[in-house]
Formats: structure tokens, sequence, C-alpha cells
């Protein structure tokens, strides 16, 4: 269950191409198998915590979170809410290695009490159920595992409707999430932030019908950056395309700053992923024709490059010089580059913006699933197939 809502919007920000200079063609290196895992269950996300590799999602309606070192060899496993039901979907490391998963869970709440003048018959004394009931994932559901420990803490918060949580961003002065919040006429975009101790503010929803969020990035200012995609009106920033992909500036305060989006007609796009150094990224649609973006912005949202590859399915970004995507064309940086199906690729940047390495796994891998890095393992390339999870490294 990695979606509650069936709403696909793919789409990236329209910019102008930055012209580079023609150089030696590269040649594409194989990526180091760093260990597998198995694909069977229902696997959200990955993160990495030291030498520790933490895998986490949704098994029927159970979420759970389970770590394997370096060699494939299983350290714990746990149910992250094992009393409700609760689905897994994003996370992330923080600076002293806690680990936060997000989500959402059902809060358990009383049920209903019958009128005080209404008399029950029970002539055979059978016990009540207990006074309590399962509703709907109704509740942002956040998990905490320390540093160093496998016992998770649950902070919830309830909410109007069901939220779907896509991605979450923490630093040393708390946690904000972004996700899709069930709307009357269909979704809107959701934001909303936490402290360390699990405190909840005020949600802000943006959009009304037709609004996703899918990135996060926390500013050292307090103002956050959060990216995705709207088929809507937004900001008093008309929509261009048919689907627009949005960057969109909030305050410490919780108020829209500014928001930019694309502005190609005929056009599906989605600014999917998102880093702090603001290497973005997303899936353009146009016509027939899939392609994968990858802009590298300033402070000020103005692009200083930017590319388009062939592709199929997600992309994702790391830092300021790297993407991971399954490209379905020539890249004419690389030589000997025309793949006949999907091929994952993941691909370096120097500071300009030039492609300076290209590397692909071994064997059949196609479907891109993560992208992470941590100071002892370093760059890791998470690429599945049918049966397993590949952990990758660069050679």
């Amino acid at each position: 269950m990695k979606r509650i809502f069936s709403l696909v919007l793919i789409s990236s920000l329209l910019v102008i191409p930055t012209t580079h200079a023609a150089s030696k063609k590269i040649s594409v290196k194989a990526l180091k198998l760093v260990t597998t895992i198995s694909n069977k269950d229902d696997v959200a996300g990955v993160v990495v915590a030291g030498t520790i590799v933490i895998v986490f999602g949704t098994v029927l309606d159970r979420s759970f979170a389970r770590a394997i070192d370096i060699n494939g060899q299983e350290l714990w496993s746990i149910a992250l809410d094992p009393n409700s039901a609760s689905i897994a979907t994003a996370g992330a490391v923080d600076s002293a290695g806690n680990i936060w998963i997000a989500g959402s869970t059902s809060l358990l709440r009383p049920k209903p009490t019958s009128s005080a003048t209404a008399t029950s018959l029970n002539p055979d004394a059978v016990l009540d159920s207990p006074a309590r009931f399962n509703p709907d994932l109704n509740a942002i559901a956040l998990w905490k595992i320390p540093a160093g420990s496998s016992l998770p803490t649950l902070y919830s918060a309830e909410q109007a409707a069901p939220v779907l949580i896509t991605s979450l961003a923490p630093d040393q002065s708390g946690i904000s999430m972004v996700g899709i919040a069930q709307a009357a006429k269909g979704s809107s975009g959701f934001v909303i932030s936490a402290n360390s101790a699990g405190e909840f503010g005020k949600p802000l929803l943006i959009g009304k019908a037709s609004t996703t969020l899918d990135a996060v990035v926390r500013h050292s200012d307090g103002t956050v950056t959060v990216t995705g995609a709207s088929g809507e009106s937004l900001g008093r920033k008309k929509l261009a395309g048919v689907i627009d992909g949005v960057i969109i500036k909030i305050s410490k305060t919780n108020t829209i700053l500014s928001v930019v989006r694309s502005s190609a007609p005929k056009a599906k796009r989605n600014w999917s992923s998102a880093t702090p150094k603001l290497l973005l990224a997303g899936e353009v649609v146009t016509r027939s024709k899939t392609e994968s973006a990858v802009t590298k912005f300033s402070s000020t949202y103005t692009p200083l490059w930017t590319y388009r590859f062939l592709s199929t399915g997600r992309v994702f970004t790391l830092g300021s010089t790297y993407a991971l995507f399954s490209s379905t064309g020539a890249i004419k940086q690389l030589a000997n580059w025309l793949p006949k199906k999907p091929q994952s690729i993941l691909l370096s940047f120097d500071s300009k913006g030039a492609i300076v390495a290209a590397y692909i796994p071994p064997g059949d891998q196609r479907e891109v699933i993560g992208l992470i890095s941590s100071k002892e393992l370093g760059i890791l390339a998470l690429i599945s197939d049918a049966e397993r999870i590949s952990i990758f490294t660069l050679a």
C-alpha cells in the first residue's frame, strides 16, 4: 500500500536550458553491489544511519521497519504501530542519527454512547466489545527510533480527512512533512511541522481539487520549500499546462510566500524530488514523450542549469551533484549509450552542471527506488527487480 489516493500527477517546471560545452564523451562505469534484500514486502522507502540500512513500509494494514547491515543480515524487525492499522510512507535520518518515519494511523476513539433513556436487552449477559472502534487512517503518524535503538515512539495528530505523507525533512529545530490531503473535489497539498518532542503545528492546505506535494526542504532561516504538482490556480498563479510543476516557499509562520510554476501548455509536469541544495527533478510528459527533468536552482528559484532525459518512472536527486533514473534513450554526453529497454543510470554533475560521470548496475534492475548517502557508506543507489532490492555504491 504505497498510496491511499489514485492521483497521477506527472510534470516538471519549464526552465531555460543551459548550454554545456562540447567535451569528450564519458564512458559508463559499473556500480558496485553492496547487498540485496527481499522485495516481497511492500517497501515504501529506505534510509541509512551510519552503516545500517533501514527499510520501512506496510504489510497488509500494519507498518513495519527493519534494519540490515551491509552484508544483508537482519539486525532487527519491528511493527511500528502494532495496535492499530497504519501505513509507513516516508522516512529520513537526522544529524544525530535518529530515524524518523512518517505515515498514517487509525486513532482508536470511544464508541458513541447510546441514549440515556434507551434500555438495551441482554438476556444472555453477553459482554460488550471494548468501547473503542477503529476509524479510517485519519491521523498523521510520526515514529521516532532513537539512534542505536529499535524502540519506536509514536507521535500522532488527528486530521479532518485522510492524509498521505510523501516526504519529510528533519533538522535540529524540528520536522516538516508534506503530502496529499483528501478534499471534497479531489486533493489538496498538505504541509505540517512538528518539534522534536512530537508536538504538531497547524496544518497548511494548498489548493482545493488538484494539488499534490512530493518533497520538502527546511532552511536555516525557518522557511520551507515544498515541491509537487498542481492542476489548479495557486497564489494567484494560473494553470498553464495540463498539470504544472510547482515550487512553493512557506514562511516560518506557515504562510505562502511565493509560488513558482511551469508555463508550458499541454504538458503534465511535476517536481517530485528536491534536495537542500535545491537540485530538483521530476517527470515531464508531453504528448507521447516522457522525460526526466533535472534542474539546479538558486536560493531565489532561478534555474542555473537543466537537463531533460528520455526516461520512465521516478527520478531522484542527491546533494547538488547526483540524479538517478531509468533511461530510455540516448544521452549525448555518454559514449555508446542507447538503451533498447529501460536502464537505471546514476549521473554525476559538476558545479557548473556538466555531466562528469555515469554509473549503471549490472543485471536487469530497472526500477529506481531511492538515492541516499552516509559518511560511512557513501552514495547508495537503490534499484529493484521483481524479487529483490539491490543496494549499490560507486565503484
